[in-house]
């Protein structure tokens, strides 16, 4: 056992009784621009709480060639004796929890085929529960999917509310892509909205995350410079549906001789690339 500033680190054989975050390709969350990630939502003592993961140290608060590992406490007031949260205070844990040295060292055992686990015991007036956790899986060689959309007639569809394409297939999930020619939220009247959306978001169970990388683009049908956005996003089914609601100005549609619209004909391209998934742990 190591009793440092008022905090005991010990080895134990018993896995942690509330929760567990097993996550494999872990080398490839600082790869795809995971700086933070926080797990799903467990329950003890009658408290809701979240594991916080910084892979490569809170660069908030200036870490460096550590894990930042936190507990955070959502939806509470005050309580505790040993560790003390509160809604000005609702996370706590280690800035430097390993150093990524020791973390990396094959003899240590903590990263064992670039999988590894990071656990959670908290203890509210004795309580403790049968315990829950998650499965985060980072996909290696992760290969993109291109799905074409051709609009045609576009101009006689500029008044709809919203243009959806056929489903289409990638990662064992349905999408769409959603065209709101008159924009939505923050474009209304002066942009084309453009997303991607989970074709059936309720089939998704609420605990399951996807982490994607989604190209949406408007092709040039003349000199190939397509107008394009490209992000990483967190797709779930409470946010099933990504993208942009300022995605280009209709002005510039519908513009005449414009380069995106030939013959009243338009093409709307997805790409996606599934970069990890997470599950319910069973």
């Amino acid at each position: 056992m190591d009793f440092k500033d008022g905090i005991s680190r010990f080895i134990s054989d018993a896995p942690p009784a509330h929760y567990i975050m097993k996550i494999q390709s872990f080398s490839l969350l600082t790869k795809n621009s995971i700086e933070r990630y926080e797990s799903g939502e467990f329950e003890a003592g009658g408290y809701k709480w979240k594991l916080v993961l910084y892979p490569s140290g809170n660069k908030s608060k200036n870490v460096k060639d550590h894990i930042s590992l936190y507990l955070e406490l959502h939806g509470a007031d005050t309580f505790g004796k040993e560790r003390r949260f509160n809604k000005m205070m609702a996370e706590w844990g280690f800035d430097q929890f390993i150093p990524l040295k020791d973390f990396n060292d094959d003899s240590r055992g903590y990263l064992v085929d670039d999988m590894c686990a990071f656990g959670a015991e908290v203890f509210v007036c004795r309580e403790r529960s049968s315990g829950k956790g998650e499965s985060f899986v980072m996909m290696k060689d992760a290969t993109p999917y291109k799905h074409l959309w051709r609009i045609d007639n576009f101009p006689t569809k500029l008044g709809s509310e919203c243009l959806v394409s056929k489903p289409f297939t990638t990662g064992k999930y349905n999408w769409v892509i959603k065209l709101y020619p008159n924009g939505k939220d923050s474009g209304v009247g002066n942009y084309f909205s453009l997303y991607l959306a989970l074709a059936e978001p309720t089939t998704l169970p609420p605990s399951s995350k996807i982490y994607a990388c989604i190209i949406l683009r408007i092709l040039d049908q003349k000199y190939g410079d397509h107008y394009y956005g490209k992000a990483n996003y967190w797709v779930s089914a409470s946010r099933h549906e990504i993208g942009y609601s300022r995605y280009v100005l209709i002005s510039k549609m519908t513009a005449q001789n414009n380069v995106y619209m030939v013959n009243g004909t338009s093409f709307v391209e997805a790409e996606v690339t599934i970069l990890g998934v997470v599950d319910e742990l069973s």
